[in-house]
């Protein structure tokens, strides 16, 4: 915990305050370079976390997508961040947080506030005007985080954002990739029911003791695997059903430790 701790104050920290005013700079410009700094920190961040970060499958590199994933906690963030560059949809609370919200606008972050139902037509704009910008944007569709040993139902609400964006002008067709986030050992060992709730965030758990259990805890691989893209002009229900089969399917696979299924068994 030590050396995790003496990484992030002499090498996180001071990168990320020479890097806060330029980031501020680059995005309040638009330039289009924008993703660089924070994909830099997330490495960073990774490392001082102690996140061994590994991918299956192909992620859709080449054309502007909506990723959807299920969601276990903020290390999320982290690991998906240090390996895409993507905008996130968060809860509009992370906002007002002291200094994370700073960092989450700044990564172009779009809040949604789930405590009222006519905000779901603003998120969904906002995610298809960056959609169709030529930015992936990742929608952690369960709606909340679980300690990761299932899937969660996805909510739809926000799924015809990327239709929307194609509807809006996109040059480029517009998919959507479902994406697979699972935490399968701690210093090489398959976790147990209670280690996977020191690092997921669930229920009432403050951030500091979530924080705590991470750094005092050995080294964290996480895998992120891709699946089958869906077409988005279909229906957005039935693409969030068949987003959260891929889904359970590869979370299942990885947390067993078995190959993931083909693309075929997934479509």
């Amino acid at each position: 915990m030590v050396r995790r701790l003496l990484f992030l104050a002499l090498l996180v920290l001071p990168f990320t305050l020479v890097a806060l005013p330029l980031q501020a700079l680059i995005v309040a410009l638009r330039l289009p370079f924008w993703p660089v700094p924070p994909l830099v920190f997330f490495k960073l961040s990774a490392i001082g976390l102690g996140l061994r970060v590994t991918m299956e499958g192909t992620p859709i590199r080449d054309a502007p997508a909506l990723l959807v994933a299920n969601h276990i906690g903020w290390l999320d963030i982290v690991a998906v961040a240090s390996k895409l560059p993507v905008s996130f949809v968060a809860k509009s609370e992370v906002a007002r947080w002291p200094v994370v919200g700073l960092l989450a606008r700044l990564h172009r972050t779009i809040f949604v506030d789930r405590k009222r139902r006519t905000d779901t037509g603003r998120t969904a704009r906002e995610m298809s005007a960056r959609i169709a910008e030529g930015v992936s944007v990742l929608l952690f569709a369960e709606g909340t985080s679980d300690i990761g040993t299932h899937v969660l139902p996805f909510r739809s609400a926000l799924m015809g954002a990327a239709s929307a964006a194609m509807e809006g002008g996109t040059e480029r067709p517009v998919m959507v990739q479902p994406i697979a986030i699972a935490y399968t050992a701690i210093s090489g060992l398959p976790l147990s029911r209670n280690q996977r709730r020191q690092i997921a965030w669930i229920g009432d758990m403050g951030v500091g003791d979530n924080l705590g259990a991470i750094l005092a805890s050995g080294p964290k691989d996480v895998t992120i695997a891709f699946g089958a893209p869906l077409a988005a002009d279909g229906d957005r229900k039935a693409t969030a059903r068949l987003a959260e089969t891929q889904v359970r399917l590869m979370v299942n696979a990885l947390n067993r430790r078995q190959p993931l299924p083909s693309m075929a068994q997934l479509v």
